[in-house]
């Protein structure tokens, strides 16, 4: 379980990030997909990470040092909240700028053992998602995974969860709201992050 988190610092490229010092789990997904949401509910600290209240605002690569339980024995690991892709109203240049410096972090940030990709469970098949599931199976290493997480589930019923699941067998569904998946998710999250192989 994942008792307790604190923020480290924040960086706009690789070269200002953090050393790497344990394991690393990125959430990405599009702006307002509920990502730093979720990091909250999953550290049990709702002022943990910032949420803009302007979709696409926060451009900044975000890490955060997460400690974890499992058995009798404690561990860390390293949350990094990275910035949703699309919605920002910034000029060409700026957001050509942005794409460089998140490929080449997400490309050469070998400390990366798991990428969570949040998809919003209304909308699950937006050519956004579809691309950015696609660019992360181009650079996937052996070592890395990566999971389909689907947010504000809380908003669909039992019939378009079924279906949801029907179309993405392995599909985690979850809702900060009323904290549905959380713990699912984060069995998962510790789990891969200890290299078992969680179901």
């Amino acid at each position: 379980m994942i008792l307790n988190a604190k923020f480290l610092l924040s960086a706009s490229k690789l070269d200002e990030a953090l050393e790497p010092i344990c394991t690393e789990v990125a959430f990405l997904g599009r702006s307002n997909v509920g990502k730093s949401s979720l990091i909250n509910t999953l550290c049990k600290n709702k002022n943990l990470a910032k949420s803009s209240s302007t979709p696409g605002k926060t451009q900044l690569i975000n890490f955060f040092d997460v400690e974890c339980k499992k058995d009798k024995d404690k561990f860390k690991i390293v949350f990094i909240d990275l910035p949703g892709f699309g919605y920002a109203k910034v000029s060409k240049k700026t957001k050509a700028i942005w794409n460089k410096n998140l490929d080449e972090f997400l490309k050469n940030r070998t400390s990366i053992k798991l990428f969570i990709h949040l998809i919003d469970s209304r909308h699950n098949n937006l050519d956004i998602d579809l691309n950015l599931d696609n660019y992360l199976n181009s650079f996937l290493k052996a070592d890395q995974k990566k999971i389909s997480v689907y947010t504000k589930c809380d908003k669909l019923n039992q019939s378009q969860k079924a279906k949801l699941l029907n179309y993405d067998p392995s599909a985690i569904l979850v809702s900060n709201l009323k904290k549905q998946g959380i713990e699912q998710l984060e069995y998962k999250i510790i789990n891969e992050s200890l290299g078992i192989n969680a179901k």
